[in-house]
């Protein structure tokens, strides 16, 4: 079996007396959608924070495509790339100007087709004029996904993909994730408090709560194991502070 593209090895982070992250081990392999789900407070955005280098972990390893993120951060996030609903893009530049500033840090080639072809797979080559800052919060979420895409990264870190889209818009970008997936072998971390996002889009989940992590597995794994009739009924009794245990991660 080849190496893991992300492996995430007892991680831990603390600020102070808070530990939003406490000891998580974690893995995607090559080519596959892996979710990560939990309330608010279960540590995610501490995590991918992590992965992406912005925060530095209190202990613990995290490696992406075999190397160590601590001494190769530069040339890791090189071959990776991020978007989440919550992070905005310059607002007085232009669509079109966003991705080329963009598309040059990552050094993309043939960057002009790469935007148009960014573009018309999130359906929006028709805004490709638009002042940024004047976009709805769904465009902005998809010239979002666009940037994320211009470098055709190996691991692709999604945040909240589909927060502000409507249902129609939402069915695209979940398409859009599984055909990148699909068809270049890009391997996903994906972050949702839908969960029709995540049972249609995720291989395995990780279910994450106060720091910990529950319980790793396929959607209908977890069900069987907590006993559960779906996964929203599982995410509001864990959110509402409802009495559950961790299992081991398998």
């Amino acid at each position: 079996m080849s190496e893991p593209v992300l492996q995430v090895s007892n991680l831990v982070k603390k600020f102070g007396e808070l530990t939003p992250v406490d000891g998580i081990s974690f893995e995607i392999r090559q080519g596959e959608i892996l979710g990560l789900l939990g309330a608010n407070g279960a540590g995610k955005t501490t995590a991918i924070n992590m992965i992406l280098g912005i925060v530095t972990p209190t202990a613990g390893e995290i490696r992406v495509f075999g190397k160590e993120l601590a001494k190769e951060r530069i040339a890791i996030l090189r071959r990776m790339n991020f978007c989440s609903t919550y992070t905005q893009l310059p607002g007085n530049l232009r669509v079109w100007q966003n991705l080329v500033v963009f598309g040059k840090i990552y050094r993309v080639p043939h960057l002009k087709t790469r935007i148009d072809e960014v573009l018309e797979m999130l359906e929006i080559r028709h805004l490709k004029n638009r002042i940024s800052g004047n976009l709805s919060a769904g465009e902005s979420t998809r010239l979002n996904l666009c940037k994320a895409l211009l470098n055709k990264p190996e691991l692709l870190l999604l945040d909240e993909p589909t927060a502000s889209l409507d249902p129609d818009i939402a069915d695209k970008v979940r398409k859009v994730t599984r055909r990148i997936r699909d068809e270049e072998g890009t391997s996903i971390l994906y972050t949702s408090h839908n969960m029709r996002d995540v049972e249609e889009v995720c291989d395995r989940v990780v279910f994450m709560h106060q720091g910990k992590i529950l319980f790793i597995g396929t959607a209908a794994e977890i069900l069987s194991h907590f006993q559960e009739e779906s996964l929203e009924s599982l995410f509001i009794r864990v959110a509402r502070g409802g009495e559950i245990e961790a299992a081991s991660a398998s």
